[in-house]
C-alpha cells in the first residue's frame, strides 16, 4: 500500500503544474527523512521480534497476567529516544545541512525534522498487531490511513497549491497516525520502563542498526552518490523514480523475513523453521519471479506514459533494481538475525558498503552514469548474501539446500537474468 499510494502521488506530480526541479525537491525530502531515521528504526523493531516473550530482562519476572507487554512500551521508548536526538542534531545543524551546492539548503528543513520526530515511532503500529497474531489489522490500518494521506498529499496539488501544501498533508497524516499509536500502546503494552530491558534490547540491536546503516543504505548512499556527481535536481528526479525495487517482490520478501524471526525462540525448533522458510520462500518464487518478468517486459513502455517522456531513463534504472528480486529471495539473514548472530549481518554489510561506493564511481567513470550506480548495487547485494549463505554453511552446518529451493532458485534466477540481456541489448523492444 505504501508503494502504491507514493507511486500514485508521484505520477500525478509530473502531470500536475510542477516542475520537475519541484518535483525534486519532494523527492528529496523523502530521501533525507528516510536518509537519517531508516537503519535505526529497522534495527531497534526486528530486534524486538525475536526478544519478545524472550528475553533475560522479563523471563526472570514472569507474566505479569496482564496479557500487556512491557516489551512493547519499552521498544516505543527507544524509538522516541532516537527520534529525539535526529530531531536536536538536525536542528543544531541546519543552518550547514545542505546537499546540492548550488541550490542551498535541504527543502523545508523544519518541516523535515518535525516529520522525523513524528513519523519514526509510528513504525511501531504495524508489528504491534503482528506480535499480537492481528495481521489483518495491519490491513486495516494501511487502508484508512494511506487512503488519507493519498487525499491530503494531492488535493492542495490538484487545487494549484506549492509542493509544500503536500508536506503539510504528510504531517497531519502522521499526526492520526500518533493517536492510532497511543491507543494501541493503551491497549497492548504494559506502561512499565525498564533500563534493564531496553539495555538488552539495544545490545542486540546496534549490530542490526549498524548493519542496516551499510546495508539497507544502498538506494540512500546511490542518491548520495548520484546528487554529489551530478548536482542537479533534475538527475536526481530521474535517478529516484527508477530506483525502485519491484513492489510485491520487495514487500513479500521483508515481510516472510519479519513473520519468521520470532519462530526462533528454541534449537529444537530450528529445523522445523528451516523447512518453514524453504517452502514459503518456495511459493514467494512462484510469484515474485514471473511477475517481476512480466513488469521489466513492459518497463519501458510504461514509464513515458504513467509519468512524461522524459522520465524514459528512468526505466533503466528500474530495470536493474528488478534484478535485486534474485538475492531478495533467498533468506539466510532470517535465520541468522533470529539465532541473534546479529554482528555477522554487520559484517556482511560492512563489505557490501566497501565494494558499494568504489564500484559505483567506477562505473560512472567508465561512461554508464546513473545506470551503473544502479548495476553496483545489484552486484554487491548479490555478494552480501553469498557471505552470509557462506557462513551458514561452514559455520553453523546449515546447508543452503536446507532453506532454499536450489532448482527452483537457479531456473528463475537464469531465466530473469536472460531476459534482462535481451532487453537491455533491445532484442525484446516493447515501447
Amino acid at each position: 500500500m505504501k508503494f502504491t499510494i507514493f507511486l500514485i502521488i508521484s505520477i500525478v506530480l509530473t502531470k500536475s503544474h510542477l516542475t520537475r526541479a519541484e518535483i525534486g525537491a519532494w523527492e528529496m525530502f523523502l530521501f533525507i527523512s528516510g536518509l537519517v531515521s531508516f537503519f535505526w528504526v529497522t534495527g531497534i523493531i526486528q530486534s524486538l521480534l525475536p526478544l519478545y516473550h524472550r528475553n533475560r530482562t522479563y523471563r526472570k519476572t514472569g507474566d505479569n497476567g496482564t496479557g500487556k507487554s512491557p516489551e512493547i512500551f519499552n521498544a516505543f521508548l527507544l524509538l522516541s529516544f532516537f527520534s529525539l536526538i535526529v530531531f536536536a542534531i538536525g536542528h543544531a545543524l541546519k543552518g550547514s545541512f545542505s546537499v546540492f551546492h548550488f541550490s542551498g539548503n535541504v527543502p523545508y528543513l523544519n518541516l523535515l525534522l518535525l516529520y522525523v520526530l513524528l513519523s519514526s515511532p509510528v513504525c511501531l503500529i504495524e508489528y504491534i498487531y503482528l506480535l499480537n497474531n492481528l495481521s489483518y489489522r495491519i490491513f486495516q490500518y494501511g487502508i484508512y490511513t494511506f487512503a488519507l494521506q493519498l487525499i491530503l498529499v494531492l488535493a492542495p496539488i490538484l487545487m494549484g497549491k506549492d509542493i509544500i501544501w503536500g508536506v503539510y498533508g504528510l504531517l497531519a497524516v502522521t499526526g492520526v497516525r500518533w493517536i492510532w499509536l497511543i491507543i494501541l500502546l493503551n491497549k497492548y503494552a504494559e506502561i512499565k520502563i525498564s533500563a534493564e530491558f531496553m539495555k538488552e534490547h539495544f545490545y542486540l540491536g546496534l549490530p542490526l542498526v549498524i548493519t542496516t546503516l551499510i546495508s539497507g543504505s544502498a538506494q540512500y548512499i546511490d542518491g548520495i552518490i548520484v546528487s554529489a556527481v551530478y548536482r542537479d535536481p533534475g538527475w536526481f528526479a530521474w535517478f529516484r523514480y527508477g530506483a525502485k525495487e519491484f513492489p510485491l517482490a520487495l514487500m513479500l520478501a521483508n515481510g516472510l523475513n519479519n513473520a519468521l524471526l520470532p519462530e526462533f525462540s528454541t534449537r529444537t525448533q530450528m529445523k522445523e523453521t528451516l523447512t518453514k522458510i524453504k517452502e514459503k520462500s518456495r511459493n514467494l518464487m512462484h510469484i515474485c519471479f514471473p511477475s517481476t518478468m512480466a513488469i521489466m517486459l513492459i518497463a519501458r513502455w510504461i514509464y513515458p506514459r504513467m509519468f512524461t517522456p522524459e522520465f524514459q531513463k528512468s526505466a533503466d534504472i528500474f530495470l536493474l533494481y528488478s534484478l535485486l528480486v534474485i538475492p531478495r529471495l533467498v533468506f539466510p539473514q532470517t535465520i541468522i538475525v533470529g539465532r541473534k548472530k546479529t554482528h555477522i549481518t554487520m559484517i556482511a554489510a560492512i563489505i557490501e558498503i566497501g565494494l558499494n561506493i568504489p564500484l559505483s564511481l567506477l562505473m560512472i567513470k567508465w561512461g554508464y552514469n546513473i545506470v551503473g550506480v544502479a548495476f553496483a548495487t545489484f552486484v554487491v547485494y548479490l555478494i552480501s548474501k553469498l557471505y552470509l549463505i557462506i557462513y551458514l554453511w561452514v559455520k553453523m552446518k546449515i546447508k543452503p539446500s536446507e532453506y532454499i529451493p536450489v532448482k527452483i532458485f537457479m531456473l528463475y534466477s537464469f531465466l530473469l537474468g536472460l531476459l534482462f540481456v535481451l532487453i537491455d541489448h533491445r532484442i525484446i523492444d516493447i515501447r
